[in-house]
């Protein structure tokens, strides 16, 4: 006959408030809590679901790994200026599990000792680099064995920072190498690499080599062979790159990483070697990298286009190339495009975004509007017959435009639903050219119908 106990492995929050811990008596927890509603553990379901989550990470830096049994880590070394720094970082991080249903606690440290510790008993948060916080947190934030802790709590030691004041040897002695190295790891004097996930599905290619490579000059060659390979997969599936990992395994176990972003789906294996090539300098090899990968993190379909035809006449330049290296050399949040917003308002017709961010629809096509709006919009002095004719000239710095060419009305009102005192008054915009060639947006506030329509003012709103 055989007698089985089962025994909590997870709680949520309110069964903690009840009282209910992990490794308690299912009956026992029953007891606490009538009406508990009870799941059974599934491991091996969690583990999947941990690496899932960690590849979904990927979105913010191109080292992502699970860690068993409930956290994932993220290296984020090198990538916290794409998201606008570490705190914008974590708070995003945060808000997507929680969005997802995810109880989430997370934390930046300069190592992944105190980034896991400052997660679970900390509070959260970034940790300023060189800050001691570890000292104040229980010696559970060592990822010590239960067995070990008990031990050491028999023996008076309920922080880190008075064990890590203790005499190493007879610690050592007594629980052997695993307590120095969580002390070490702690104060990051040793380190400590992390598996990352690489999922099989995506787009990528690995070189090995006999001899470790050191040199800016040999990682460049192999660059140029990775992509070879990558961009003839990425035109097989019709395809083009729009974030590419690169990942260096260095000798020691670690991996160090870069990260380059496109404004648009590309599989040009010169310009991409060019980003990739700009950022070595931050690398550090080591002892030495014996293999390095890449990966295609994000992709988009990608067409065969025609550039120039010498029918046409001279193609019109291409500035992907440019803003993609600006906004790699620079940081995302330092260089921006405007995108459409669906608003008939123009003030509120456009946002910035980020230069290598996706957007989704254009610009109108049948309502062109100017290069350049002045905000806010300049009065100016005009001549026009009611009621929907185009001035026939008008002043703006005291300096008079002859009217040559005009088109409009274009009729624009409020936005009444959004403000409760959005104005009431209309617009009517024109599109006119002056004398020398010059393209102005003008519009007159009021139609003159009603008193309420508007004081019938003119405004530049915007140059061509």
């Amino acid at each position: 006959m055989i007698a089985t106990s089962r025994v909590v492995t997870a709680v949520d929050a309110v069964a903690a408030g009840l009282g209910l811990r992990v490794g308690m008596k299912l009956a026992q927890a029953q007891a606490l809590g009538p009406g508990l509603s009870v799941y059974d553990a599934n491991p091996a379901g969690d583990a999947a679901e941990l690496q899932r989550l960690a590849a979904e990470c990927l979105r913010y830096a191109p080292l992502t790994a699970a860690d068993p049994p409930d956290g994932v880590w993220i290296d984020v070394t090198g990538s916290t200026h794409l998201h606008g720094g570490e705190t914008r970082l974590l708070r995003n991080v945060l808000h997507r599990f929680r969005d997802q249903g995810w109880a989430a606690h997370a934390a930046v440290a300069d190592t992944p000792a105190v980034a896991h510790a400052v997660a679970r008993f900390g509070g959260g948060g970034v940790v300023p680099p060189g800050a001691d916080v570890m000292a104040k947190l229980p010696i559970e934030a060592l990822r010590l064995p239960s067995d070990v802790l008990a031990d050491l709590r028999l023996m008076g030691f309920e922080r880190v920072g008075a064990l890590a004041a203790a005499a190493r040897a007879p610690l050592v002695r007594r629980f052997g190498t695993m307590l120095a190295s969580r002390l070490d790891q702690a104060a990051g004097r040793v380190f400590e690499p992390i598996l990352p996930v690489v999922p099989p599905a995506l787009i990528q290619a690995r070189l090995g080599f006999v001899e470790p490579l050191l040199t800016a000059e040999a990682f460049s060659s192999v660059i140029a062979r990775l992509l070879d390979m990558v961009c003839g997969d990425l035109e097989r599936a019709g395809l083009g790159a729009r974030r590419l990992d690169l990942l260096f395994e260095r000798v020691d176990g670690s991996m160090r990483a870069i990260r380059i972003g496109t404004a648009r789906a590309v599989r040009d294996a010169g310009h991409l070697g060019r980003m990739l090539n700009e950022r070595l300098e931050r690398i550090d090899p080591g002892l030495g990298v014996e293999a390095m990968r890449l990966v295609v993190a994000a992709a988009d379909a990608l067409d065969f286009v025609q550039t120039a035809s010498s029918l046409v006449g001279e193609a019109t330049p291409d500035l992907a190339p440019l803003v993609d290296r600006l906004a790699n050399r620079l940081g995302q949040t330092r260089v921006y495009r405007v995108a459409a917003v669906q608003s008939d308002v123009p003030e509120r017709s456009v946002r910035r975004v980020p230069a290598l961010s996706r957007i989704d629809g254009g610009w109108p096509v049948d309502l062109p509007r100017p290069v350049r709006l002045l905000h806010p919009p300049q009065p100016v002095e005009a001549m026009a017959l009611l009621p929907d004719h185009p001035p026939v000239a008008f002043t703006w710095r005291r300096v008079r435009h002859r009217v040559r060419h005009a088109d409009g009305p274009e009729r624009i009102a409020g936005e009444w639903w959004k403000r409760e005192r959005e104005w009431a008054s209309v617009r009517d915009y024109f599109r006119v050219e002056d004398e020398d060639g010059r393209r102005f947006w003008l519009f007159r506030r009021g139609d003159g119908s009603e008193a309420d329509s508007g004081d019938m003012r003119w405004f530049l709103h915007g140059v061509f």
